[in-house]
């Protein structure tokens, strides 16, 4: 998949996200712009490997990999609690009407008293 001049950078809205967080955590010193490239790299490597034809299309989903595996590397997130977040987003996505913004609750939320918050 080639872009053009005229292309927008990112077709969603996560993409850009995702490669956010890549730099904010760079920018905070959790990880390094060596460590960013080798998670990457590593990702692209094991889609390839796994038959990724490497036409571009795949590449934001490398990024979402490389970002999960230096959070397990650096003990960010816990692999249960990564898996359980996904679950919340898939059934979110897959239930949210066309058109209505994605949303899901965090535990507390469904208990207003103890201060739960809506992420978005």
């Amino acid at each position: 998949m080639s872009r053009s001049d005229n292309d927008p950078p990112f077709q969603e809205p996560w993409q850009a996200q995702a490669l956010a967080t890549a730099l904010g955590l760079q920018e905070v010193g959790i990880i390094t712009a060596t460590e960013w490239s080798d998670a990457l790299g590593g990702a692209i490597k094991r889609a390839r490997a796994a038959g990724d034809p490497d036409v571009g299309d795949t590449y934001y989903h490398h990024v979402l990999d490389a970002l999960e595996t230096l959070m397990h590397e650096k003990n960010l997130v816990a692999s249960d609690e990564l898996s359980n977040k996904k679950a919340q987003w898939k059934e979110a996505y897959l239930t949210t009407p066309h058109g209505q913004p994605v949303t899901i609750m965090e535990d507390d939320e469904k208990f207003p008293s103890k201060g739960g918050k809506r992420i978005d």
